[in-house]
């Protein structure tokens, strides 16, 4: 009864400080909002409802954190900076001063504060958090109304209290803004200082935009809040036409609908990072708790999988939360063993590729042990995994030879991508796998986790399947499909179908019964915009989505 007691209490004390915290991330109304919005500007309403065509000749200048994201909070966009770039440490130390941050001092200095945690030591040529994990996360809390908004208007003119390299990669590449004034961060010999220059005066390239449209009669729009005090907003307003300065509320915009993916300007394929979930104060702190019973929870995972047979190991990972769903009837399995004739192949399972696990839970959800074969794997992956692997070494010749032995040993499983994608995108089939067996099984895979994500394109791929383990209840979707012929239909005549056309078709039912959309993109292309060392992509047709 005294611990019942003891844990209400302590859930009315959490829920009131999570109020407080809420309030103050917030962002109440400075005094110079105030003073703003006693000027009598005109409100969002009236901008939302004007679909004129005039706009698309129109100059927009908006506040980014004020008019196009819905929460007013910066906390987690700073969180994933620490957590990516940094490591589990900067994360632990930037939330151990949060309270610090937005009880004690001022707001101006909350942020300063942030950035020096965040960015301090940071290598500036390296930094890539701003355009491979952020974007996703800024994309998620765009708002539909302010987004309806900006893209009526032909030009873009983007304005933020953040650092430039946080939010440039998802203003530009997603959106289209074509200039964004930002705080640049201080640089010693090529390390961050953690400090920004001073604060932005609207000059520059924003002055220039200003002074361009004015002198061809082009009508000038401000957009925002007006909460960011890191400009001169009485600057830009004597640019403007009184009657064209708009006022975005926050109430108005708690109100404000999640952009749907749909609608996104430039679709979301390739992200990088390991954080599943949006690092809010409150779940950032539930993280780290879960971080070390999660670690010996993982290691208790793969002990199990390691060492148990499967009739003991799946009741035993089921109850530690891993759930496997088989969305179809009795796998498809060889009618003869490689025993019985050693001439004949096995069954070749082609999958798409989500984690470095597809080809376990293949073989979980077949009851039986099967060879992959994977074009990148770590030493440390490759001894402890249960089943047997073989590397590719990318050369065509070499590897087909590979899988023509590893054939006549029994089944084999093969993901085609080479590499995984998070989206629900296909990334373009190698055609290899069409050559060397006739009896080809698609077998579409899915996955969900709800704190890590077990794949990286730039960081240590030997700590991809222990993330993946540290979920709390990781969730694979295994779906088999009917067989396809393969080598037979790849001959020279009239009659004879490509291995590429075997490979795009296969593509395409795995696509249609995930419900993914079918792309030519392949692992170059991912590891080019996520890690920018794969080489130069060219924009050909084949980089679009079909």
């Amino acid at each position: 009864m005294a611990c019942k007691s003891f844990f209400s209490t302590f859930k009315a004390l959490l829920h009131f400080f999570s109020l407080i915290l809420h309030r103050r991330l917030r962002n109440p109304p400075s005094s110079l909002h105030r003073k703003v919005s006693s000027l009598k500007f005109q409100r969002f309403p009236s901008l939302a409802r004007n679909r004129s065509d005039e706009l698309s000749n129109q100059t927009i200048i908006f506040d980014v954190e004020g008019a196009l994201l819905r929460s007013s909070s910066l906390f987690p966009y700073f969180m994933l900076v620490a957590f990516e770039a940094g490591g589990l440490l900067r994360a632990l130390v930037l939330l151990l001063f949060y309270p610090f941050m937005y009880f004690m001092v001022s707001e101006e200095m909350g942020l300063n504060l942030m950035v020096m945690v965040c960015f301090l030591g940071i290598k500036r040529e390296s930094f890539r958090v701003g355009r491979t994990v952020l974007p996703k996360f800024f994309l998620e809390d765009v708002g539909l109304e302010g987004f309806e908004v900006l893209m009526r208007f032909g030009r873009k003119v983007g304005i933020s209290c953040l650092p430039t390299v946080m939010v440039e990669g998802f203003l530009r590449d997603y959106l289209g803004v074509d200039c964004i004034v930002g705080r640049e961060l201080k640089v010693f010999h090529g390390y961050c200082l953690g400090l920004m220059e001073e604060k932005n005066m609207i000059n520059g390239g924003v002055l220039e935009v200003l002074e361009n449209q004015t002198e061809m009669g082009c009508d000038v729009v401000v957009f925002g809040s007006f909460n960011n005090k890191c400009y001169d907003h009485h600057k830009l307003f004597s640019y403007c036409k009184k009657e064209n300065v708009y006022l975005v509320s926050e109430t108005e915009k708690r109100n404000w609908h999640e952009l749907p993916k749909v609608q996104y300007p430039k679709p979301l394929i390739f992200h990088d990072g390991r954080l599943a979930f949006k690092p809010t104060p409150l779940a950032t702190l539930a993280m780290f708790i879960w971080v070390p019973f999660g670690f010996f929870l993982a290691i208790f995972r793969s002990l199990v999988a390691i060492l148990l047979p499967y009739k003991i190991m799946i009741p035993i990972l089921t109850f530690s939360g891993m759930r496997l769903q088989l969305s179809s009837s009795t796998p498809i399995t060889s009618t003869v063993t490689s025993k019985q004739d050693p001439k004949v192949k096995g069954l070749l399972y082609v999958c798409n590729h989500r984690t470095l696990l597809d080809p376990l839970y293949l073989s979980v959800a077949m009851r039986k042990p099967l060879t992959a074969v994977t074009y990148s794997l770590s030493r440390v992956s490759e001894v402890l995994s249960p089943i047997r692997t073989v590397r590719l070494t990318r050369d065509r010749d070499q590897d087909a030879k590979m899988m023509e032995k590893m054939l006549l040993e029994g089944d084999l499983v093969v993901c085609p991508e080479g590499t995984t994608c998070r989206e629900p995108y296909l990334l373009r089939f190698s055609p290899l796998f069409a050559e060397m067996s006739d009896e080809i099984v698609p077998v579409a895979m899915d996955v969900q986790v709800t704190m890590f994500y077990g794949t990286t394109a730039s960081g240590f791929k030997c700590l991809d399947p222990l993330f993946f383990l540290m979920n709390p209840c990781p969730t694979y979707q295994v779906q088999f499909l009917e067989k396809v012929s393969g080598s037979s239909t790849c001959h020279d005549g009239a009659e004879s179908i490509s291995r590429f056309d075997v490979a795009n078709h296969v593509q395409k039912e795995l696509g249609r019964v995930l419900g993914f959309e079918c792309t030519k993109l392949t692992r170059k292309d991912k590891y080019m915009i996520l890690a920018g060392n794969e080489g130069n992509v060219t924009s050909s047709p084949k980089h679009k989505i079909i």
